[in-house]
């Protein structure tokens, strides 16, 4: 098993339906995304762009998008950001933030 997939089986049950979700629609925006494991979490690589998506205690983050290439997520969900390039999306939010809006964001993030 490679150190990806041991992260992601390390997630916590209530946070896992998150991860695979975001996780799954970078892949449909961006099937030529290559996973592998940066900065000890998930990061998703199409060239030389990066999306890191990280599991914490009462969510998963996003990392490496920068604002300039977020596709209006920040503008919409403010209180989602957490410093520099990083989205702190709690499960309990989740259902406030539309797969739509994701794909947005994983475009901006990763295509070039």
């Amino acid at each position: 098993m490679d150190a990806a997939q041991e992260y992601v089986d390390a997630i916590a049950p209530e946070h896992r339906p998150l991860f695979d979700r975001v996780s799954g629609l970078i892949m449909e925006v961006c099937p030529e995304a290559i996973p592998t494991l940066s900065y000890g979490m998930p990061t998703y690589r199409v060239g030389k762009r990066r999306l890191h998506v990280g599991a914490w205690q009462h969510g998963i983050s996003i990392y490496g998008w920068g604002r300039d290439r977020d596709g209006g997520f920040s503008s919409r969900h403010p209180s989602l950001v957490s410093g520099r390039g990083t989205i702190r999306l709690r499960s309990q939010d989740a259902a406030e933030v539309t797969d739509d809006e994701l794909r947005d964001l994983v475009r901006a993030a990763l295509e070039a």
